[in-house]
């Protein structure tokens, strides 16, 4: 699993990639009641805009970490956004397939935690 500075992980196994927002976003968030899924068959570049996660408190936009085509999305969460907040990690919000990416440019979980303590 690697991480951005923008809060977002990305879990890649072989050529896909699954997609979705830390527990330090979740808790800066606060309690989520929507977010929006992108559509099956959407390209998107490393650094896009992926999906919008809305709470009590803010909107907030999450950037897609790597480049890929959008294969599935987690339609649980259209029913039950909150469930980000109970287990962010679990509670994906894509999964793209023909991925490519630069892993410079992602943090390890050692480089995120240190990231946010600072």
């Amino acid at each position: 699993m690697y991480f951005t500075k923008e809060h977002e992980w990305v879990k890649i196994v072989d050529d896909t990639a699954e997609i979705g927002i830390t527990d330090y976003a979740q808790k800066s968030l606060g309690d989520v009641v929507f977010i929006e899924l992108p559509e099956i068959g959407t390209v998107f570049n490393s650094g896009e805009e992926i999906s919008d996660i809305e709470s009590v408190k803010a909107a907030s936009p999450v950037y897609c970490p790597v480049s890929g085509t959008v294969f599935e999305v987690n339609n649980k969460l259209s029913e039950k956004p909150e469930l980000i907040n109970s287990d962010p990690y679990s509670s994906w919000i894509c999964r793209l397939n023909k991925i490519s990416f630069n892993v410079d440019e992602l943090l390890t979980e050692e480089q995120y935690e240190n990231f946010i303590k600072a």
